[in-house]
């Protein structure tokens, strides 16, 4: 079924045309990931379908009544209330229906006859609805996605306003996902989540009963989440069927058909223009040639195609080799002013590795990468570098850069010897021609000055890059620019990253970082979620052979004494079993007595009476069964 169809919309700014000729479908449990350059007005199309803009020409057209819920990149909401407060919000109509049938519950002992049936049958029906709506799982809803976005159970009753930005806006898409609305749109919802959270929210989006539109740069988190990719240019919204890997091949295959057509009509046209030329004046060939000339007025001409933007050419050279052992770090502590985030943390880097470093937030990634270029000294240990190693550092931070500096000068300064020429070229080879060599850095985006920090770096000509966050602030053709300089680099890398596409695509190694030390896996990103499953695998399967191990080791000779006392407590259990079910029995023996009672008697106070004390005796029965169920466990 159809919840969402746009025809021909257009939004130009002051006559000038972000995009035009624009349409789209969107069914029932569709996961759309909408694709495109930056510039090229993602988000102003998803304010469009959402209604918080207005095209400037075109049709939209929304299922009646469709529920939607959309998140901007800077989703944020005031609120009095505490965390868990607003989100049970979310859930006051089904709250109202939940206090209406507990006082349905009590009219039951006051109504008989025909009433009663009636509030029986009302009862069942408002029952059931309540059940489709989520009415015995809500609480638990809200308590599985607050923690799964790292909202844990100390912060419920902290007031939203404290909240920083980020956890104000990760919130907003708690309660969305608490919402369930029919469609649900997405702008870069993975900022501000780390990579655990992230994957979380993967497998909750897989499960989404609605339909999703999501504008995202995490491709890792696309290929998981999308099945239909649409790619925004000027004049089109192209549709593909696959998420952002399929998209890219299938892309690919259009693009070199595109041209190959191209070329085959350029000849075409070529040959029937020549053929006019020489035969349009001759009387014997005149109307061939007129037909000809018709022909090619008729024809509907194909554009070249071109990429719509020039893409960066980066490229990192080491200007000599290094050593065969470029790094080692062995039992090191990081953290500040004596606070460790994690220890023992050992490192052995070799020439040519090229090493993620992976870790829940906050567990100090960038903190060691600091340490080892000297910016923060270990706590404990140190890093020593080997022979003939020349480090380059890109810190995500930015702080190299010179607000008051040209981008001209941010290069020129640091490598005055080179030519203007070369620095130019190698500005312009990293997106930065004419006139914008003449930006001071202040004016510059996040994006531009990530590329200005590479381009410095690939002047140094190290052997040995260790980057910080490279991939942030960068949309997806610098990502994928960066990856191929990377991969083709003939030195060491060394970097942080929550980009797991960039991780699978340049590390060879990925080294964990936790609470309890590192931990160094052999492969890739996939290959460190696979392999650290079994790991946890193994662990659980082992465990308990360990501590029956442990246990035997350390009997010797208060065996006798443990195994007194163990059939002491047996014998204890065995009393307290014999106990409960003998309450047990006594407890349904009066329950049958009641309900006999209850149908041979028309006294209404009585039967309130008789009522009252079976939901007590229900209540024991429950309770008691906890019981037995536990303490059986304990025996067996």
């Amino acid at each position: 079924m159809i919840i969402l169809q746009a025809n021909k919309i257009e939004r130009s700014f002051s006559g000038d045309v972000l995009f035009d000729n624009i349409s789209l479908q969107v069914d029932e449990r569709d996961r759309i990931a909408l694709v495109g350059r930056n510039g090229a007005g993602k988000s102003t199309l998803l304010k469009i379908l959402v209604g918080e803009e207005a095209p400037t020409s075109g049709e939209l057209n929304l299922k009646r009544d469709l529920s939607l819920s959309y998140l901007a990149q800077d989703s944020r909401f005031e609120s009095n209330n505490t965390i868990y407060d607003e989100m049970l919000h979310v859930f006051d109509e089904l709250r109202k229906t939940e206090n209406q049938l507990r006082r349905m519950e009590l009219q039951m002992a006051e109504l008989t006859g025909s009433d009663l049936d009636k509030l029986m049958t009302d009862y069942d029906r408002l029952s059931e609805h309540f059940r489709q709506a989520g009415g015995f799982t809500y609480e638990s809803d809200i308590k599985n996605i607050l923690n799964g976005f790292k909202f844990d159970q100390t912060m419920w009753e902290m007031p939203i306003s404290d909240l920083s930005g980020g956890q104000n806006t990760r919130l907003a898409l708690a309660k969305m996902l608490l919402e369930k609305p029919e469609l649900l749109v997405l702008d870069e919802p993975t900022n501000h989540l780390d990579i655990e959270t992230i994957a979380w929210l993967e497998n909750y989006l897989i499960n989404y009963q609605g339909a999703l539109i999501i504008v995202s740069h995490d491709r890792y988190f696309l290929d998981k989440v999308a099945t239909v990719t649409l790619d925004l240019t000027t004049h089109s919204l192209d549709r593909y069927v696959g998420n952002y890997s399929q998209f890219m091949d299938m892309k690919a295959e259009k693009l070199a058909t595109e041209e190959k057509n191209f070329e085959k009509q350029q000849k075409e046209i070529a040959k029937l223009e020549e053929f006019v030329q020489r035969n349009i004046v001759r009387a014997s060939t005149t109307k061939r040639a007129q037909a000809r000339r018709k022909q090619l007025e008729k024809m509907e001409r194909l554009d070249k195609p071109t990429a719509a933007q020039k893409s960066a050419n980066m490229t990192f050279h080491a200007e000599k080799p290094s050593g065969n052992v470029v790094l080692t770090v062995a039992d090191a502590a990081i953290g500040y002013d004596g606070d460790v985030l994690a220890k023992p943390i050992t490192l052995d880097v070799k020439k040519l590795d090229a090493i993620a470093i992976v870790g829940p937030n906050g567990i100090g990634k960038s903190t060691f990468i600091k340490s080892i270029v000297g910016k923060i000294p270990f706590i404990e240990g140190a890093a020593t570098y080997g022979a003939n190693v020349e480090t380059g550092y890109y810190d995500q931070t930015q702080s190299n850069l010179t607000r008051t500096n040209t981008v001209l000068d941010e290069l020129w300064n640091d490598f005055s010897s080179t030519a203007e020429v070369e620095i130019r070229n190698r500005l312009g080879a990293f997106l930065f021609s004419g006139d914008d060599v003449k930006k001071t850095v202040s004016m510059l985006s996040g994006g531009e000055k990530a590329r200005l920090l590479l381009a410095k770096l690939s002047m140094e000509n190290n052997n040995f890059l260790i980057l910080d966050e490279p991939t942030n602030h960068l949309d997806i053709d610098s990502k994928e620019v960066l990856e191929n300089a990377l991969i083709d680099f003939d030195g060491t890398l060394l970097f942080v990253s929550h980009d797991r596409y960039f991780i699978n695509r340049v590390a060879t190694k990925v080294l964990e970082i936790s609470e309890e030390g590192s931990t160094l896996y052999l492969g890739d990103y996939d290959y460190y979620v696979t392999k650290k499953a079994e790991l946890e695998e193994l662990a659980q399967l082992t465990a308990p052979k360990e501590e029956t191990q442990q246990a035997e080791t350390s009997a010797g000779a208060s065996d006798y004494e443990q195994q007194k006392a163990s059939q002491k407590e047996r014998r204890k259990l065995i009393r307290r079993i014999s106990e409960i079910e003998e309450k047990l029995e006594s407890l349904e023996n009066r329950e049958t007595e009641i309900n006999a009672a209850m149908l041979e008697t028309n006294d209404l106070g009585q039967l309130s009476d008789f009522q009252k004390e079976l939901e007590t005796i229900q209540e024991d029965q429950l309770l008691l069964m906890e019981e037995w169920e536990e303490l059986s466990q304990q025996m067996d």
